[in-house]
């Protein structure tokens, strides 16, 4: 009775509610890949993109997003806003056509507040063109172009077989009597311009600026009709005889500009009288006389301050550049060529719309390329291109590496903005601005760190739904690459030849994506940020690593480089790989930012394969497939090296404790001469294993690995930790490596001024002289050689040991040094506790012989409580390379939950993978993109938006849970039509103790007040209640 009344109060003190993990999709972050369509809504100043998965994206201000995704994965050819109504028209590859709608959502509790007036994307309808009679092929029906004209009552659809169809809005239903076929057309053209030639699909078709009703048809052949739709009659004949491609009117509706597969483009006056037009009033082949690509689509808007603005792209020249992706923008005798390094898909400009103003005045210019958006200000000379605060190109240089970083200070964030601001110069207002966010503002400041191929560190504000570009550092201004044979090139604007080539055409790079990298021994492997010291270590491809450090100025300084030799000069050894990169011997500009203080040169010049920083320290360990090295950055002092596979080296006399292998002999030594020999100690442990049969798992049967594959010496993951590793009373600093044959290292070091200070007491120097110095203490040599994936400390209350500097500066919980320590060591195969100093294995879990699965990420996450603001739980977080996520109470590594995240197919997905503090993480679902996750039920970041429209808001039908929102890549398993931006997020499995902890403590309150005569019903109220919570 007393047992039960004990566990009864514990248990009830535990809260009911305890929420800690939930699987949510919450945003994807970067550029859309493989977009195929462009939308704007002037009146709500909205931008959509719709990708070749069906995806389509609305983005306004920075935070407003909505999602959707057809249920076809079939691409977006077009889109089309109905303006102020917060509807979109989508056509796909397939020949349909969709109706889109932003409805309001169920309310939302967010961050304990209930918040109403939230919006999200959903289908509403579609519709697909019937086959004509008597025609088999349905390519006569298939659409070619759509226009919406300005009632919003009326979609125009015009097809390959040059008809003319007409829908009814929002209903999307064919207006019976109304198709314009091309026989009608053709009946009105002059005899000598029929020839018996079909005019082609319909290209273009526009609706007239000041004449609602009349619409310009135009048809591939050239042929353009100026169509009454309430007389049903062609008010006038354009007779062009140039391939046509686009259409666009000048604002009074007096003109209209064509443009032609021959690279030109002509206006046309729009005059009464004569119904036919032979000639246009002026033609042009801007980048004649030599055969020109096609001008796929023209812009001409009004300016009040004099000229038109012209924009139009391609019309290039084939033979020079019939390769380049540009789009020109003309004024007056302003001319500027923009050259994109990806294929233009569409764009538009930002311009007034109202019917009362005279001029369209454009403000900017949006390009929608392949590979990322530019945004152009047109209201400022020069023309510039904007920094955009979301949609930036993630992959301009392949990413390589990412790193994450929580609670960033707010003195190194403000640094890194002003840093950024000064690398991108002045700053614009941006002119999609549609909608409100109305997600609370982030209680921390959250940095991303991409490490890319190209050698630049890019840092993201993570803190929201937009990933906002803030900073980007270089590492190539340190060395000597390919590309830059000398320190002092010559400036190309000092050479005739130079400028003779680039006068014509006036070609400007813009935008960021660059897949070319200059050097590949340039390309960041690892990243190592210490957030309170400003200390930043990158590590690259050709065995360099760099510690850069944070300043408020310019500086002029020489690097200092110090070369260490992993090999230490083995004989027999030669290197077949890259060479290393040559560091600048003369002092180099350094802009404010991050800014170089050491360089540290690995031979031979292996990609670095780890590295970890401790500035406390000031230490830096790094590790390559050759062995791993340990570096005073403030000394400038190499403290030791070591090869993993140098077996003399480890059983050699810097050994303080005996080897595995010795320990191993003299067990086996033991068991031979013990009285009870091994084949009785076999029978007896598979006696006692078949009386557990019923109740043990089925474990697969794992293979050791093979002890001379060449990569058995690559150093996996490396750990600086304040622990016991000499003896049980003395803790001191130490540095941990794991290798990819299963080894784990442990070296003891004495840093001047930390721990005993032995160095300064046997040197008899002051801390300035002493140096570092690291001996070997502990070597484990993980069953069947499964590479060591992680490395954790643990104090003595199981918790991770506090990051440099949090403990000293009381900025985190100091670490329990009472009680025994002990280290958390991952492999690909099992996850395991040693107790230290003895290095005991306390407890373990076969991951692979239990789930079939390998481990491929680890981090130690706190998961904070929903119902209980004080109280959080430290646990381990697994991804495996089947693609789904096991948690493991730690110490004790107890199965917490497992979910299924990444797509076992998606190998990049799983590789990039990286977690935050919190119970967040981030993935790659394309090159471009991230997809964003949160693990914890508390710590959600997702778009949550409303926008004013002028229809009312229909509302969503209500649910039991939150609707799951759709990958927009099209490539996760759960796929439907549903969409959110304001309330979306993929809701997968949610795992709480409410009901377990109320039966336990209903149970037990049971039998505590039992009357003796049905005492006997205790044992079986415990047995059912044991397993219900089973």
């Amino acid at each position: 009775r007393e047992i039960y009344l004990n566990l009864f109060f514990y248990i009830a003190n535990v809260p009911f509610s305890l929420v800690y993990f939930c699987l949510f999709q919450t945003v994807e972050h970067g550029f859309p890949h493989q977009p195929s369509a462009l939308a704007f809504d002037p009146k709500l100043q909205l931008m959509a993109i719709g990708t070749k998965s069906g995806a389509i994206k609305i983005y306004g201000a920075p935070g407003v997003e909505f999602t959707g995704l057809h249920k076809d994965t079939t691409a977006v050819t077009q889109m089309h806003f109905l303006p102020g109504q917060g509807r979109l028209l989508s056509l796909l590859d397939d020949n349909t056509i969709h109706l889109w709608e932003l409805v309001a959502g169920p309310p939302r509790e967010v961050g304990g507040v209930k918040r109403e007036g939230m919006v999200c994307l959903q289908e509403v309808c579609s519709y697909s063109l019937p086959g004509r009679p008597g025609i088999e092929s349905c390519s006569a029906t298939r659409v070619t172009v759509l226009l919406l004209l300005r009632s919003c009552e009326l979609l125009c659809v015009g097809t390959e077989g040059g008809g003319v169809y007409f829908l009814d809005l929002p209903r999307l239903s064919l207006k019976d009597g109304q198709t314009l076929l091309q026989d009608q057309v053709t009946q009105s053209l002059p005899e000598d311009y029929r020839c018996g030639k079909s005019l082609g699909p319909v290209e273009s078709l526009q609706e007239h600026p000041q004449q609602p009703g009349k619409i310009l048809i135009g048809y591939s052949r050239g042929l353009v009709v100026l169509w009454d739709l309430s007389t049903r009659h062609a008010n006038h004949l354009f007779l062009g005889k140039q391939q046509l491609e686009s259409l666009v009117w000048e604002r009074s509706g007096n003109s209209f500009v064509s443009s032609h597969s021959d690279g030109g483009y002509s206006v046309w006056a729009v005059a009464s009288g004569n119904p036919y037009t032979h000639q246009p009033v002026s033609s042009s082949i801007p980048y004649g006389p030599f055969p020109c690509k096609a001008i796929n689509k023209i812009l001409w808007r009004t300016a009040q301050s004099g000229s038109p603005v012209l924009l139009y792209s391609g019309g290039m020249p084939r033979a020079s550049y019939g390769d380049r992706h540009c789009l020109t923008i003309q004024q007056d005798k302003e001319h500027v060529t923009l050259d994109f390094t990806s294929r233009v898909i569409d764009f538009f400009t930002v311009h007034s719309v109202e019917l009362e103003k005279e001029f369209d005045d454009p403000s900017a210019l949006v390009v929608l390329l392949e590979e990322e958006l530019v945004v152009i200000d047109l209201q400022t000379p020069g023309w510039p291109s904007l920094p955009t605060p979301y949609l930036a190109p993630l992959h301009s240089s392949a990413i390589t590496c990412s790193c994450h970083v929580s609670n960033v200070p707010p003195k190194l964030w403000e640094r890194l903005v002003n840093a950024g601001k000064a690398q991108q110069g002045q700053q614009h207002t941006w002119p999609i601005c549609g909608g409100k966010n109305m997600a609370p503002l982030p209680k921390q400041q959250e940095l991303l760190l991409t490490g890319h191929e190209d050698g630049t560190v890019r840092f993201w504000d993570a803190s929201g739904v937009a990933l906002t570009p803030i900073y980007k550092l270089s590492t190539a201004s340190v060395f000597h690459t390919d590309c830059d044979p000398s320190d002092d090139p010559q400036d190309p604007s000092n050479d005739p030849d130079a400028q003779q080539e680039e006068e014509w055409p006036p070609f400007r790079k813009v935008g960021c994506f660059d897949p070319y990298s200059d050097d590949p021994r340039l390309g960041i492997q690892k990243i190592s940020l210490c957030k309170y010291s400003n200390k930043l270590v990158v590590a690259g491809t050709a065995g360099q690593v760099k510690l850069d450090m944070d300043n408020d100025e310019r500086s002029d300084h020489l690097v200092d480089v110090s070369v260490v030799d992993l090999l230490q000069d083995r004989e027999g050894f030669t290197w077949k790989g890259h060479d290393r990169l040559e560091p600048r011997l003369k002092p180099a500009p350094f802009p404010p930012g991050f800014q170089p203080l050491v360089l540290v040169q690995c031979l031979p010049p292996a990609s670095v394969t780890a590295v970890t920083l401790h500035a406390e320290w000031n230490l830096i360990a790094f590790g390559t497939s050759h062995g791993f090295g340990l570096f005073d950055y403030h000394r400038r002092n190499a403290v030791c090296t070591l090869h993993p596979n140098d077996s003399l080296a480890m059983e050699g006399p810097l050994s303080r404790v005996k080897s595995l292998k010795k320990s191993l002999r003299q067990s086996f030594r033991r068991i031979r001469k013990s009285r009870v020999s091994g084949k009785k100690r076999v029978q007896e442990a598979n006696a006692a294993l078949a009386e557990q049969e019923e109740v043990a798992p089925v474990q697969r049967r794992i293979e050791p690995r093979s002890a001379d594959d060449s990569l058995s010496g690559v150093v996996r993951c490396l750990c600086f930790a304040d622990t016991f590793l000499r003896d049980g009373t003395h803790h001191g600093p130490t540095l941990w490596a794991g290798t990819n044959s299963g080894s784990v290292y442990a070296y003891a070091l004495e840093v001047p001024g930390v721990g005993l200070g032995r160095v300064c007491e046997r040197s008899g120097a002051g801390e300035g002289s002493a140096c570092a110095e690291a001996v070997l203490g502990k070597e484990i040599q993980l069953m069947h050689r499964a590479p060591v994936v992680s490395i954790c400390v643990l104090d003595g209350r199981g918790k991770p040991l506090p990051d440099p500097y949090e403990a000293s500066r009381d900025l985190a919980t100091a670490p329990d040094m009472t009680n025994a320590h002990s280290v958390l060591i991952a492999s690909e195969e099992q996850l395991k506790v040693f107790s230290l100093p003895k290095v005991s294995a306390k407890t373990k879990f076969k991951l692979t012989a239990h789930e079939g699965c390998r481990v491929r990420k680890v981090a130690m996450v706190v998961f904070s409580s929903t119902a209980q603001e004080d109280y959080s739980e430290h646990t381990l977080v697994c991804l495996t390379n089947l693609g789904d996520m096991h948690l493991f109470s730690i110490p004790g590594l107890r199965p917490q939950v497992r979910y299924d995240c990444i797509r076992k197919e998606d190998i990049s997905g799983i590789a990039s993978c990286v977690f935050t503090k919190n119970g967040q993480g981030f993935y790659l679902i394309s090159p471009s993109e991230y997809e964003r996750f949160s693990l914890s039920a508390k710590v959600l970041t997702e778009p949550l938006c409303s926008i004013h429209l002028d229809r009312p808001l229909e509302p969503t039908p209500a649910s039991d849970g939150p609707a799951a929102q759709p990958q927009a890549n099209g490539t996760h398993k759960n796929q439907t039509s549903q969409a959110e931006g304001g309330s979306g997020y993929t809701h997968a499995h949610t795992h709480t103790h409410t009901h377990t902890h109320a039966h336990v403590c209903f149970v037990i309150f049971l039998i505590f007040f039992l009357p003796p005569r049905l005492s006997f019903l205790s044992s079986p109220l415990l047995f059912f209640s044991s397993c219900y919570f089973s």
